[in-house]
């Protein structure tokens, strides 16, 4: 999604918590593009008020921060303990990192956007299926809440400029979290990229009367005129099919 953006030609803050090869790679990666000059990675914890006032204040100096992409989650790898059965500190650190990792730098960087009159808010979910999977909690519940705060948080947005809207892949896709998990035979997993389409389309002007939909990128088809394509990848109002 960082490079997608910095090729469709966005000035990117990319966060992430620590300085990981992910990161490195990101970096070199942009580096390749030219749009080294518009991307800035900066490091913190989204569980911190006090990392996210930094954060906030370090990417408005980079420029207005007209969209938020909150992807900051602890996944699961793969099946986890019974509910009654998991370690209390590693269940905090995943509903803190979900939920407190999309609230508090977005209860931040609103007002801008609001001052402004525009403003994209874009949630990372899953799929309907992986939030009431057993043995996936609390994963895919803390995913079942960003949906529905992301509901709330665009109607209270509604008529200021400022959208909120779900986006999700659509299956597993092959990344380092995903593909870490316990093999099955057969299984499919998406290319990241998937993602970059309908997240472009959700930063452009042509997106501004849409708030509320929950978008799932395999789905999502750019050959298809605009009603067709939300008709097809909007499955806020109805389950979505899911590659496992």
């Amino acid at each position: 999604m960082v490079l997608g953006l910095l090729r469709a030609g966005a000035r990117v803050t990319a966060i992430a918590s620590r300085v990981s090869a992910q990161s490195d790679e990101t970096l070199a990666r942009a580096a390749s593009l030219p749009a080294g000059e518009r991307i800035a990675m900066r490091f913190g914890d989204l569980r911190s008020i006090e990392d996210c006032r930094r954060l906030a204040g370090e990417a408005a100096g980079f420029g207005p921060v007209d969209m938020l992409v909150n992807n900051a989650a602890i996944p699961m790898a793969g099946a986890g303990p019974r509910f009654f059965e998991a370690d209390v500190g590693s269940w905090h650190a995943m509903v803190r990192t979900n939920i407190d990792g999309s609230v508090l730098l977005t209860t931040l960087l609103v007002p801008g956007m609001l001052a402004r009159g525009v403003g994209r808010i874009v949630n990372i979910s899953t799929g309907a299926a992986t939030m009431v999977r057993a043995r996936y909690s609390p994963y895919g519940p803390s995913k079942a809440f960003i949906e529905a705060m992301t509901r709330i948080w665009a109607d209270e947005l509604a008529g200021t400029g400022v959208t909120a809207n779900v986006l999700l892949p659509g299956g597993a896709v092959d990344t380092a979290a995903d593909v870490a998990g316990a093999p099955t035979p057969g299984r499919q997993f998406l290319d990241a990229a998937v993602m970059v389409p309908p997240l472009l389309w959700l930063a452009s002007a042509e997106s501004q009367s849409h708030t509320g939909l929950r978008l799932n990128a395999r789905l999502w088809d750019e050959a298809l005129p605009l009603a067709q394509r939300l008709a097809q990848a909007d499955t806020s109002r109805r389950t979505e099919p899911c590659i496992m």
